[in-house]
């Protein structure tokens, strides 16, 4: 289906990241516990026609370990110290997951660096009852109760077409350091309402994007962040889960490239 290794180079605070192609940059930041390669079919779908830029979050696959009493917005500054670096702002910026969440906070702390957003099965407004659940999986996991099979129940079906996709994700989950992703599930667990109403801040053309089946990144949720946004769209992918960019490729692809050609408002 896909390569698993990418060549990497460390850019800055000790940040990894796979760097491919020409033209206008894209940044891909994943989720917890997974690595740059979550992202492969986007990877090589735009390098054609764009520089992509495929990161490493902090204690994940080749990046560094950041500080163990972080929260979300230390993602965000790590990410903006990232692209200040590399000086290749204002860019394109997808985050799927928790790499949403950091999407979404570079967009409305430093939005003169977010070129576009694009946000894949992101979580927005969970409930009390979600909130608990995510809580509560996040203090298991800082006590060492580290359970992969749970998540990758909740983030595949049983198609056949889901089976190369989740043995990759499951490579990724075995191979991460626990303790980074403790403390990256921590920060994930704690940090869903800390952009809560400045969605609208958001002027750059914005794609909130998940799986029809996709518990806790629900289509409500993208499409609740889609009409508080100013030029926000939803796509929602039937018939898929949370890891909608393994499992259904092309219809991301689509996706991410009607919203990478979207026009900028020029204010």
């Amino acid at each position: 289906m896909m390569s698993t290794i990418l060549q990497r180079s460390e850019v800055a605070n000790g940040a990894a990241c796979y760097v491919s192609g020409s033209g206008e940059p894209l940044l891909l930041i994943h989720g917890v516990g997974l690595r740059a390669e979550a992202w492969q079919p986007q990877i090589d779908r735009f390098k054609e026609r764009y520089s992509v830029i495929a990161v490493d979050l902090p204690g994940h696959g080749q990046s560094a370990p950041i500080d163990e009493n972080v929260t979300l917005p230390d993602y965000v500054d790590w990410a903006e110290q990232l692209i200040r670096h590399l000086g290749v702002g204002p860019l394109n910026v997808a985050g799927h997951s928790m790499g949403a969440l950091i999407a979404l906070g570079l967009a409305v702390k430093a939005p003169a660096l977010v070129r576009r957003l694009a946000l894949l099965n992101g979580v927005y407004k969970r409930d009390d009852r979600a909130s608990c659940a995510v809580r509560t999986r996040a203090e298991q996991i800082s006590r060492g109760n580290v359970d992969f099979e749970g998540p990758l129940q909740r983030w595949f079906g049983d198609q056949p077409t889901d089976k190369s996709a989740r043995a990759l994700t499951a490579k990724m989950l075995s191979s991460v350091d626990p303790k980074a992703y403790a403390v990256a599930y921590t920060a994930f667990a704690k940090g869903d309402r800390l952009y809560e109403g400045k969605i609208g801040q958001i002027q750059c053309p914005s794609l909130f994007l998940t799986g029809a089946d996709d518990p806790n990144s629900s289509p409500l949720m993208s499409k609740q962040m889609a009409s508080e946004a100013t030029d926000g769209k939803c796509c929602i992918i039937e018939g898929h889960r949370h890891m909608v960019g393994l499992t259904a490729p092309d219809a991301v692809n689509t996706a991410l490239t009607q919203w990478l050609g979207r026009k900028e408002q020029i204010s």
